[in-house]
């Protein structure tokens, strides 16, 4: 189920990636949603205080959703190598988007340190920036 996370992470991952606002558009093509959907979803997280959002422009993180985002991310960095490493899932980026928010940080804590050798920070999983793409 897409929910709030989901909608969280996504809008994290895309401010690593560009500068802020991320569009409706963006994070409704990221988890196949319509963009009224995401309006919506957008709309329910501004009014929770994790969001600023302004119509046809997107949503950018608060101080508060950001942390909140930047736990989503550790736990799905963590999903995400044990899907691709150790079930060898072949969509294991969207089995960890799934299931973030519903793993709490402990069981994703013990999940990397007894099956993955240790843990996992998102720093060490980022995906690369594009200034990364230029040697």
């Amino acid at each position: 189920m897409i929910g709030e996370p989901q909608y969280l992470l996504v809008i994290y991952r895309a401010e690593q990636e560009a500068e802020p606002p991320v569009s409706p558009g963006h994070i409704a093509d990221a988890l196949d949603r319509s963009p009224a959907a995401a309006t919506e979803m957008l709309q329910r997280l501004e009014s929770r205080g994790l969001v600023t959002y302004e119509p046809y422009q997107g949503a950018t993180l608060t101080d508060e959703g950001r942390a909140t985002a930047a736990d989503l991310n550790d736990t799905y960095q963590i999903l995400l190598r044990f899907f691709r490493d150790v079930l060898d899932l072949d969509d294991c980026e969207t089995e960890a988007r799934q299931l973030t928010g519903t793993v709490s940080p402990t069981v994703a804590d013990r999940l990397a340190s007894s099956l993955l050798d240790g843990p996992v920070t998102a720093r060490e999983n980022e995906p690369p920036s594009p200034s990364d793409d230029r040697q």
